[in-house]
């Protein structure tokens, strides 16, 4: 049977820690023919799967039958509104808990004090009861949950701890033993564990706010032409060709193609560049893109889900629900760490009560390991630093498919570089016409417009520009050569025209002289021949781009080779890579060759990052471990790149490596914290010298100090200070 591979995105309730996200995506790879990433830190599923084999009420069945609850992912504005309904329960629940504490934290602190004021056990009972089984009650199905998948998780080990001290406390009571009792001890354990996942909750919420503000951009409203009349429509309900009128002051409803009108347009929020843009008839606008001055009438050409916003929307919610390879780090370990945990609890509990001979001091020691050791802040540690580093990015205007590209791109030690549309603008232009001695201007300019609209290679569309479309003339035996030329057969005879090694190669005799010097002043030659006959050569000029020459300084900066691919000859290569500061390159490089010079490059036990932007740069981004594309690039190009630079410029390309260390600082800082937080608090814990409040208040606050790490990757700025995006 044929697979259907059908991809679905289901949002996930009831997750609490590394373990809970591990076993559920345990659970569902399970399943034949399905892949998922589970991901804490957005709380979603990314789920592929064969149609034909699954569907997706078993997906759901599936999470349900794991210990949690999950549906179909819906727009962000509806899962915020669910949120901030379970996040009012929770305060609400919290809250009441707090109330219900503080009479036993204040008998606690008295104590300390020197003050022994002891409530009634009765009321102690009464007081702690509501906190253990109402507001604890999440504890306990979480753990059973797990506990009957044949697994464990941080629920667990506090719905032991808890209960541990809270039936003590009651046997105590109810038996009059002379013993001490924890009433207050379960229940500040329960309340600091609350407060500890608000905060953590707070801190999540700000690290999707770069999401949530490019989600918030889009327009609601627009003015469009239907039946000679202008209405104010939704800008949801416009369609594909309909006219529409942007006034000054405004925001682009869609993406569309200015008919009337001309203006100057603000899309920092789209490219991350300050200066406005001008625009008029023929020139494209996207949505969200502020008008500042004249009124446009445009018509529309990408609506819904189809235009540039939606799509880097897209980018961005699949960047941070993706997982990095350190991530699965933290997952292995949380797989073994609550069991480990566990018997550790287990041991310290035999230990001091066959050394101590006491009950109830064994058995508050051994809580305190169980408390301690909750590994929430291990779960958060990565995807928390993804989150807000994939916001900050697309802020910039670079936009990351997924968190395993953020990652690898920090440890790059060469980049390659395409020259044409890269490094340069990609819009060479012509700078001087050299016709053949006895040769017509007219003639040699007929002949390569003739020739030139027939090919598909930048530089011949570059020469259509001055010369504009030939005059009709039969054509036959036409026949374009990747990254070479074009030849043909125009009004009887035989034409080419293409490169000097094209000419050459086609036995045509030219002035290497006048040539070799335009070559040196790095410009890219084009000859046109006739019946094996030189008629002339034309000279173009694709200048460097303003930023190009800083962003390669910055690379070396940043210890990376730069290596410039072009299909020029060695000398115009070597001009702009001179006028660049690039000490190495590779000249006449074919489209097909580039893959190959990537592997090469590999080869050498390098790590290869690839920047791109047209279709024959596809296969090369595809073998490098990272790629990058320039937006004014391919689609095909920007299919194939991990990272996608919406300005075009390639200091974006430093700013996203960048971005890519802080990240991994970040993530790195946040795994030793919660590491080290384990590593010092279990001993403690055994030794007896941790109190379990005490125990509970440092775990809570081991999430906070997680999440706040991470998102101090806010402070990012990329390195072009007038760049900068309204979000």
């Amino acid at each position: 049977m044929t697979p259907q591979t059908q991809h679905a995105e289901l949002q996930i309730t009831g997750m609490h820690c590394a373990s809970c996200s591990a076993r559920l995506e345990k659970s569902l790879n399970q399943l034949p023919h399905v892949t998922a990433v589970v991901n804490i830190a957005t709380e979603k599923a990314s789920i592929t799967f064969d149609a034909a084999a699954t569907d997706l009420d078993i997906l759901i069945e599936t999470v349900r039958k794991t210990g949690f609850d999950a549906h179909p992912a819906r727009d962000f504005a509806a899962e915020k509104a669910a949120r901030q309904a379970v996040l009012r329960r929770e305060r609400r629940q919290f809250f009441i808990a707090v109330l219900l504490t503080l009479p036993l934290i204040v008998e606690m602190l008295l104590m300390f004090a020197g003050i022994h004021v002891m409530l009634p056990l009765w009321l102690q009972w009464l007081l702690a009861t509501p906190v253990q089984f109402w507001a604890g009650a999440r504890f306990y199905r979480g753990a059973w949950s797990a506990l009957r998948s044949g697994s464990s998780n941080m629920d667990v080990l506090v719905a032991l701890g808890t209960s541990a001290a809270y039936f003590m406390s009651c046997a105590v009571w109810l038996l009059g033993l002379d013993q001490a009792v924890y009433f207050e001890a379960s229940a500040t354990l329960i309340t600091l564990v609350l407060m500890g996942k608000l905060l953590e909750a707070n801190a999540k919420g700000k690290a999707s706010a770069a999401l949530e503000a490019l989600i918030n951009l889009q327009p609601k409203l627009a003015h469009t032409e239907r039946d000679g009349k202008l209405l104010d429509v939704s800008a949801g309900s416009l369609r594909p060709d309909e006219i529409f009128v942007v006034r000054p002051g405004e925001s682009m409803p869609v993406d569309g193609i200015v008919l009337e009108g001309s203006s100057s347009v603000d899309e920092a929020m789209l490219t991350g560049e300050s200066l406005p843009q001008m625009k008029q008839a023929g020139d494209k606008v996207y949505t969200a893109t502020l008008n500042q001055q004249g009124l446009l009438r445009c018509r529309a050409l990408a609506v819904g889900s189809r235009t540039q916003l939606a799509a880097i929307i897209r980018l961005v919610e699949q960047a941070q629900g993706s997982k990095a390879a350190i991530q699965r780090l933290a997952d292995r370990i949380s797989a073994v760490f609550v069991p480990a945990v566990l018997a550790v609890a287990a041991l310290t509990f035999i230990g001091w009560w066959w050394i101590g001979g006491e009950f109830s001091g064994a058995l508050i020691n051994a809580v305190s390991v169980l408390v301690i050791a909750c590994p929430c802040a291990l779960g958060l540690a990565t995807p928390t630093a993804v989150v807000v580093a994939t916001g900050r990015a697309a802020h910039a205007g670079i936009l990351v498919k997924d968190a395993a590209a953020l990652e690898r791109a920090h440890a790059l030690t060469v980049l390659a570089l395409d020259k044409t549309g890269t490094l340069t603008a990609g819009k060479p232009s012509v700078t001087d016409v050299l016709a053949a001695p006895g040769i017509a201007g007219d003639a040699l300019r007929h002949t390569a417009a003739a020739l030139a609209q027939h090919s598909t290679h930048p530089l011949a569309r570059a020469l259509l520009d001055p010369l504009g479309t030939a005059q009709t003339v039969e054509v036959s035996d036409l026949h374009e050569y990747a990254g070479l030329g074009v030849s043909a057969r125009l009004d009887g005879t035989d034409c080419l025209l293409g490169s000097p090694a094209f000419a050459a190669q086609n036995g045509v005799t030219l002035n290497d002289s006048a040539l070799h010097a335009l070559q040196q002043q790095g410009k890219s030659l084009i000859v046109v021949a006739r019946n094996g006959t030189a008629l002339g050569t034309f000279a173009l000029a694709d200048g460097l781009r303003e930023s190009s020459r800083r962003a390669v300084s910055k690379l070396r900066g940043m210890g990376i080779r730069v290596v410039m691919l072009s299909g020029d000859n060695h000398a115009t290569a070597q001009a702009i890579a001179n006028q660049a500061g690039i000490a190495e390159f590779r000249a006449e490089v074919l489209p097909q060759d580039k893959a190959a010079l990537i592997r090469s490059l590999k080869g050498e036990h390098e790590i290869v990052g690839m920047v791109g932007d047209g279709i024959n740069d596809a296969p090369a981004l595809a073998a490098a471990e990272v790629s990058f594309a320039m937006k004014s690039g391919s689609d095909i190009a920007l299919e194939a790149a991990d990272i996608t630079l919406m300005h075009n410029d390639l200091m974006a390309v430093a700013d996203a490596i960048s971005l890519s260390r802080a990240t991994l600082r970040k993530i790195r800082q946040n795994l030793f914290f919660a590491f080290a937080y384990n590593v010092l608090g279990i001993p403690l814990a055994v030794l007896g010298m941790l109190n379990p409040v005490i125990a509970g208040a440092a775990m809570a606050m081991s999430s906070v100090s997680v999440v706040s790490n991470a998102l101090l990757l806010k402070r990012w700025q990329p390195s072009e200070p007038n760049r900068a995006a309204s979000i």
